[in-house]
């Protein structure tokens, strides 16, 4: 079984990131110009939690706040379940299942931000052992 590290050798560890005081139409922006689906909260120079286009959508719009007037703390994302690079991708694929989320964060040892997967990373990942395991077999039947 493939664990996150795989998918953090593949894509990379390196995160976007803002800073706790970016309005979330500045934070938009840069996720529309890097084309990504959340970026990372820092406070300090530390994680302090991530803002989705899910948070976005359900704490901006349907409230009536305004993007530019809204900082990013007050809609981010916070207490999402902690993973790390050992954890297997089925068990992130269950966590992501049961808690409804499209993103993890990952920490190392030092509890320090590693890199963040999305459920993409996951399928993509999936897909890929799956076709190894394929190819294994169909060498295993020829020989």
């Amino acid at each position: 079984m493939k664990k996150v590290a795989h998918i953090l050798q593949r894509k990379g560890s390196d995160v976007i990131a803002v800073n706790d005081s970016t309005t979330v139409l500045d934070a938009l922006k840069l996720m529309a110009e890097k084309n990504i689906g959340s970026v990372v909260i820092k406070k300090e120079g530390e994680y302090f939690g991530l803002l989705t286009e899910r948070d976005y959508a359900r704490k901006v719009i349907l409230l009536g706040k305004s993007s530019s007037e809204t900082v990013v703390t007050e809609i981010m994302s916070t207490g999402l379940p902690r993973i790390t690079p050992d954890f297997f991708i089925e068990t992130c694929m269950h966590i992501m299942s049961d808690n409804n989320i499209r993103y993890l964060p990952v920490f190392d040892t030092d509890d320090k931000l590693a890199g963040i997967i999305s459920i993409n990373d996951v399928i993509q990942e999936t897909i890929h052992s799956q076709r190894e395991m394929i190819e294994q077999l169909h060498n295993y039947i020829q020989s």
